[in-house]
């Protein structure tokens, strides 16, 4: 029984196209922090890509950054404005903060440029349908940067769902996060209101969320109950090295949500940055015929803990069916770059369409708003 229900999920080898470098993509980045690095880096491995421009408001910083990871020599900007005014650009990567993405990806949207927008999408759901509104206007691609959908694993829960192996699905318990891991390695540009707008439940909640939502086909969330906290941001006692960043902390570290979505599907979500607690739980899929168990990960990597497990019962048994771990042949983030990089060079439709993540910004907006109203709120999620 258990080798015809794998049987059913196994997919072909993907033929690999060989790549026309006979036109490159003109690529400039917003942006030169860490998370640049990656965009870069997997840029350079694609050989039909040229990185002619970057643009960051620190000065000096963008120079650094270019030297450091073998692009000096390409133009700067002050800033993304100046950058897409001056340049004649395919494409660019919006690797600002979270309180930017919105007025960078409008801005480049409208002067024709396509768009890999890092995550979250941003901060608010009006700036998410502002944002949409530009791309659909523009006609350019807009895709949001979720590379662990190009995960194997993520691959296949979503085969699973697919299959009707479940079930009716009914309800979902999904989250995650770490014991101690609030991102100040990285400086104050994630923990402080006017950068970020929202921690744990942007940074890595939009994970967790689209981890699920993506598998049961991205229904509309109708109404939250939302709850956040920043017990851990705002004690000194967290930082013994910097104390002060207990000062400046003006987002959440910790937060949790009763979800209803179209079909009748209740989503159980939490997610944390620090917590007294090694996980948040695994991630479990309940349906009328199975359940699915998604085993959590220590810190989220983008990926699962370890095999999936169906629950089921047949022929008055209660069964498992243990789906083996899959390796990734290829590193999501690179994934992430090709395809959207496919999409540009050859009108593709974008990797991960702002359609779906307007859902996904709905209900980490709705989350926030929520928690600060203290009761449930109905998600009034406007046509674009």
């Amino acid at each position: 029984m258990a080798d015809s229900i794998l049987d059913r999920f196994k997919e072909a080898d993907e033929v690999e196209a060989s790549v026309d470098t006979g036109k490159k993509v003109k690529i400039g980045i917003i942006g030169t922090g860490w998370i640049a690095e990656a965009h870069v880096k997997n840029y350079l491995r694609c050989p039909d890509v040229e990185i002619v421009a970057a643009a960051d408001l620190v000065p000096g910083k963008a120079e650094k950054f270019c030297k450091d990871n073998g692009i000096d020599g390409i133009r700067l900007y002050p800033d993304h404005k100046s950058m897409i005014d001056a340049e004649e650009l395919d494409a660019v990567s919006v690797c600002t903060y979270n309180r930017t993405h919105a007025e960078c990806s409008i801005y480049a949207l409208e002067h024709g440029v396509n768009v890999l927008l890092e995550k979250p999408m941003c901060v608010t759901l009006d700036e998410a349908v502002e944002i949409i509104k530009a791309e659909k206007k523009s006609g350019k691609i807009l895709s949001i940067g979720f590379q662990p959908r190009f995960d194997e694993n993520m691959k296949m829960l979503k085969a699973v769902v697919e299959s009707g192996e479940l079930g009716q699905i009914y309800y979902i318990q999904t989250g995650g996060g770490r014991r101690r891991g609030i991102p100040t390695p990285y400086g104050t540009s994630f923990i402080e209101d006017k950068t970020a707008g929202l921690g744990a439940l942007a940074d890595i909640g939009c994970y967790s969320l689209d981890m699920v939502l993506n598998a049961i086909g991205y229904p509309k969330p109708l109404t939250v109950s939302g709850y956040t906290s920043a017990f851990f941001g705002k004690d000194p006692g967290y930082y013994p090295t910097h104390p002060e960043y207990a000062k400046v902390f003006g987002v959440d570290d910790f937060a949790a949500a009763f979800i209803r979505l179209e079909g009748g599907i209740v989503l159980d979500f939490r997610i944390s940055w620090a917590m007294n607690m090694d996980t948040a739980g695994d991630t479990l899929i309940l349906g009328t015929k199975a359940g699915l168990r998604i085993p959590s990960t220590e810190c989220w990597n983008g990926s699962i803990g370890g095999p999936l497990k169906i629950y089921k019962t047949l022929a008055g048994s209660e069964v498992e069916t243990e789906i083996p771990k899959r390796t990734n042949k290829e590193d999501n983030f690179y994934n992430k770059i090709r395809l959207f990089v496919d999409a540009v060079k050859y009108g593709k439709p974008a990797p991960v369409p702002s359609s779906q993540i307007l859902y996904n910004q709905a209900i980490i907006d709705g989350i926030a708003r929520s928690a600060k109203a203290g009761k449930e709120i109905v998600l009034d999620i406007p046509e674009v």
